[in-house]
């Protein structure tokens, strides 16, 4: 009777495919031109971040006045404004006071208001949501009214529709914000009281109220960019049918000029225009500040001023850091989009 045994596993020989299997995953991931480029993002953004937030913090104190003083008013006796100091840490050194919100900030912690008492993440949460509707409204209204215009000022240029759009948008960048507001509200709630010049309805409370608040901020932020992009697209897309040789063979195969615009000089000339609305985002948001003020939109923008008026250091650092990381993060998503619109884009290629 014959008895066969079977051979010891070779554990080295089932390790090493396993190795070598991760190793193909991670040489994937590494190649890949798109995580690279957001690898290198994220390596950027901590020094941008961290300037950002230095420069705040050095700039907030060098105001005249300090948070004790503009928390107790003028009425306050030298006494109690150096209590009130020492509570708040006001007596120690600038860069003592910066580690010390630094080394929180680090860990998930941006601090607790001067002002109020309430923590920094919490009055975020409750106000950034009506600024990134405000922003993300604004840019809707902007699209919406540049893209056509600027497609039918490119199709005849010279036109009535084109020399229209062009008076059109110079008055649109040539009038000041807040008069720009003022005249929205003079004219469509005052003359015509189509909408509220004032006043916030939350978007879970009524669709229809919160749309019907923010229009007029909107159109505020809005209109002047959509002057820009329409001047910016028009003149792209001129020159895109002039001197692209993908226009030229275009017209050969008999298309007409509207599908040329639409279908082949747009998606060419929106990456430019995508480029600009990323760089915008820090403009859009230093909008905020003024329209919410105007309109009294209870959002980041409006408690930015009161922070800055109460030298409140931490409320005023958390605000910028979450503004500096959305600019970055947008940017970063304006990267990533421009191989989707522009197939002749390669981040592999490109020294991003």
């Amino acid at each position: 009777m014959s008895s066969s045994v079977a051979a010891p596993a070779d554990p080295v020989g089932a390790v090493l495919p396993e190795a070598g299997a991760r190793r193909s995953r991670w040489s994937a991931l590494s190649s890949s031109p798109s995580l690279r480029v957001i690898g290198k993002r994220l390596l950027i953004a901590i020094p941008v971040l961290w300037g950002v937030t230095f420069t705040t913090f050095l700039v907030l104190n060098m105001l005249p006045g300090d948070a004790a003083s503009a928390l107790l008013g003028i009425n306050a006796t030298h006494a109690e404004i150096q209590a009130l100091s020492r509570k708040l840490h006001l007596n120690e050194p600038v860069l003592v006071r910066y580690w010390r919100w630094l080394s929180a900030a680090v860990r998930g912690n941006l601090g607790t208001s001067l002002a109020s008492g309430q923590s920094v993440s919490s009055i975020l949460a409750h106000r950034l949501p009506v600024t990134f509707e405000l922003v993300a409204y604004a840019i809707v209204i902007t699209l919406v009214v540049s893209l056509p215009a600027a497609i039918l000022a490119a199709r005849r240029p010279g036109g009535v529709f084109d020399r229209l759009s062009m008076v059109v948008s110079m008055s649109g960048l040539s009038i000041a914000q807040f008069v720009l507001a003022l005249l929205l509200i003079l004219l469509l709630a005052v003359t015509f009281p189509i909408l509220p010049a004032a006043g916030w309805v939350p978007f879970t409370q009524s669709v229809g109220g919160n749309l019907k608040h923010l229009t007029l901020p909107a159109l505020t932020i809005g209109f002047p960019l959509a002057c820009f992009y329409t001047r910016l697209l028009r003149a792209d897309l001129l020159e895109q049918m002039r001197s692209e040789d993908y226009i030229v063979t275009a017209r050969a195969k008999g298309l007409g000029t509207w599908r040329i615009l639409t279908r082949h000089a747009l998606r060419n000339s929106v990456v430019g225009l995508l480029t600009v609305i990323g760089l915008n985002l820090a403009t859009l948001l230093g909008y905020t500040v003024i329209v919410e003020e105007i309109f009294s939109l209870p959002g980041i923008g409006q408690e930015l001023l009161t922070a800055i008026g109460d030298r409140d250091a931490p409320l005023v650092e958390g605000i910028v850091l979450v503004f500096a990381a959305a600019v970055v993060l947008v940017n970063l998503v304006t990267d990533l989009t421009y191989g989707v619109l522009d197939p002749r884009i390669r981040h592999g290629r490109s020294p991003i």
